[in-house]
């Protein structure tokens, strides 16, 4: 059943996830979600989950989207990021206590389930051996949840919020010119309803061997483009 949930979305090459329509969320139903993830032993050290909600119609503001866990003994604030996406806490007292994730919005108008991503760098440097390693770890989990087959990685992609002033370079490992990527206003994972972020699309096709990706900042998410 669980397998079949986590095939709801996953035609989103970043994510599977499944949906629920009231403002609270049973945590041990999260938590078996999530758990998979976290079971999974192949290789995974470029990938990072997350419990993440999105507005079903794509209007719903995240602006002051709170998430919060509550049980008989604890009440936990879980910080959501500009893609509402939350670290999952992983307690057995909280499964014990049956415990909820509430919103502070109207029932129906979020989706959540977990999320899996490309991990950031703090340097900004990324070796593309590294970026095509991390697409394929993606695709593998993918397989292991069962979406379905037959695409391969054809690139990644790096999301930064609208209006950052953002550089995204490929330049030789060794030194030498570096080519910057051209941005795009668009969804910060593919199949997103929300747009509007500055996108950067970097195909491994485009460039020969001995590259590396280099970013002036921090991007928001980095997501892999699995065609």
């Amino acid at each position: 059943m669980l397998r079949f949930l986590l095939l709801l979305l996953a035609f989103a090459p970043a994510c599977a996830w499944s949906q629920q329509a009231s403002d609270w969320i049973s945590y041990r139903d999260a938590y078996r979600q999530m758990i998979w993830f976290e079971k999974y032993g192949k290789p995974k050290q470029f990938l990072q989950n997350h419990l993440r909600l999105r507005p079903r119609d794509g209007g719903a503001p995240m602006d002051g989207l709170r998430l919060t866990l509550n049980s008989k003994t604890a009440h936990l604030d879980l910080p959501l990021d500009a893609l509402g996406r939350a670290v999952f806490p992983f307690s057995k007292a909280a499964y014990d206590d049956n415990a909820e994730l509430e919103l502070n919005r109207k029932p129906g108008q979020f989706s959540h389930g977990p999320w899996v991503s490309i991990v950031t760098r703090a340097d900004g440097v990324y070796a593309v051996a590294d970026l095509l390693a991390a697409c394929e770890q993606m695709a593998a989990y993918l397989r292991y949840t069962g979406a379905p087959g037959g695409k391969s990685c054809a690139g990644v992609q790096f999301a930064y919020a609208r209006g950052e002033a953002a550089q995204v370079r490929v330049a030789r490992s060794g030194g030498g010119g570096a080519v910057a990527l051209a941005a795009v206003d668009g969804p910060a994972f593919p199949g997103d309803a929300v747009t509007g972020f500055r996108v950067f699309v970097y195909r491994f096709a485009v460039f020969a061997d001995g590259v590396q990706v280099v970013t002036s900042g921090t991007p928001l998410a980095i997501a892999a483009l699995l065609e």
